[in-house]
């Protein structure tokens, strides 16, 4: 069974706008490039750091994790989030997200936003696998699971 997809163009320019404009951001005041997994990484790595490359990580999470209650803030609603799948399968696909993410140096945010942004062309390499796999993932588990 075809599962819909909530798609709301306002919001998702909205999002795209606010992704762009962290990344620009970060380049511009701190000459870094707005990759979630090597900022995660950054912070959970066994490399030591300074108190203010951790400040400008920890910041950029709690960003992150801060972005719904600031929606609800301009909005007075919740965004409506229904997950349907079951936790094995999450976590296995995290784990696999994971280990793309490792193998290809970075994630989508990095290489797609990023990397693109800068003309690279190992993000374009790996920003057309990501797409594929995404392809592939959502072909596979909407018609043939």
């Amino acid at each position: 069974m075809d599962t819909p997809t909530a798609f709301t163009p306002l919001s998702a320019l909205a999002g795209g706008v606010l992704i762009g404009l962290s990344a620009v951001m970060l380049m511009a005041l701190n000459g870094r490039i707005a990759g979630i997994a090597g900022i995660v990484g950054g912070l959970l790595g066994p490399a030591p750091f300074n108190g203010l490359d951790r400040f400008w990580r920890l910041a950029f999470v709690a960003g992150l994790v801060a972005a719904p209650a600031l929606w609800f803030a301009v909005t007075g609603a919740m965004p409506e989030v229904a997950v349907t799948d079951s936790w094995p399968l999450l976590i296995v696909a995290g784990l696999i997200v994971g280990a793309g993410t490792q193998i290809g140096s970075g994630c989508t945010s990095g290489h797609g936003v990023c990397g693109l942004a800068r003309l690279s062309p190992r993000s374009l390499v790996a920003t057309g696998v990501f797409m594929a796999a995404a392809l592939a993932t959502v072909f596979v588990t909407r018609h043939l699971v």
